[in-house]
């Protein structure tokens, strides 16, 4: 499989690669897709109950796996699938508020999905991306 690149961010990655058998994202080509992240703390790896602070973190677990896979974060990202439990208003707007903050010039494909579970207990958020990098830009 030399022709696939795994890799995994810090903290939870880490764990989730020892511990649960997968990696944050794997690069094909010019694709990068990654696993599902949800909102827990990369560090401590809690996950705050309030579905506002999921979604953000969220967020930034999509940018920190991307970056460790070679990156620039979401400005690359072209699809994104979010999992919900519940599927709301709350969330949606709090999905559009980031998507406008983390892609302030482009606009990814999108497909939300009200779920009845999401992997960990306290999950109530899970956001799937898949970005395009050529291979000859220059990464950051």
């Amino acid at each position: 499989m030399s022709h696939l690149t795994y890799t995994t961010y810090e903290g939870y990655g880490e764990r989730a690669k020892k511990d649960l058998w997968y990696s944050q994202a794997v690069r094909v080509g010019d694709i990068i897709e990654c696993s599902g992240q949800g909102g827990w703390d990369r560090e401590t790896e809690k996950i705050d109950p309030n579905v506002v602070i999921q979604i953000e973190k969220a967020f930034d677990n999509v940018e920190a796996a991307l970056k460790a896979a070679g990156s620039r974060g979401w400005e690359d990202v072209f699809f994104l699938r979010s999992h919900h439990l519940p599927l709301n208003n709350e969330s949606l707007e709090t999905m559009v508020r980031c998507l406008k903050k983390y892609c302030p010039n482009h606009q990814p494909t999108w497909t939300a999905l009200g779920v009845p579970r999401l992997a960990l207990d306290d999950m109530r958020v899970e956001v799937e991306v898949r970005a395009h990098v050529p291979k000859d830009r220059e990464e950051k």
